[in-house]
């Protein structure tokens, strides 16, 4: 049996990966633009919320990145 959707390839997974990375970086953007000048325990839980999905946004655009041959080092400097 062929399959209908073809698995994608390591670039698509990357510009999926990268987009949802993007995506998760607007939206803590978004929610800093509204942040009112006095934040309440409901801001600091949502901001909470976004960092942690923008984290693992980004962590698996790195790790797509990897997959697709794009690994590199660190890019913090030795001598910093």
């Amino acid at each position: 049996m062929t399959d209908l959707y073809p698995a994608a390839d390591d670039r698509e997974t990357l510009r999926q990966a990268a987009a949802a990375h993007t995506a998760a970086a607007r939206d803590v953007e978004t929610f800093l633009r509204r942040l009112p000048e006095v934040p309440d325990p409901a801001d600091v839980t949502e901001y909470a919320n976004l960092l942690t999905r923008e984290e693992r946004a980004r962590g698996d655009r790195e790790a797509a990145a990897d997959a697709a041959g794009l690994t590199i080092g660190s890019l913090e400097s030795e001598h910093g």
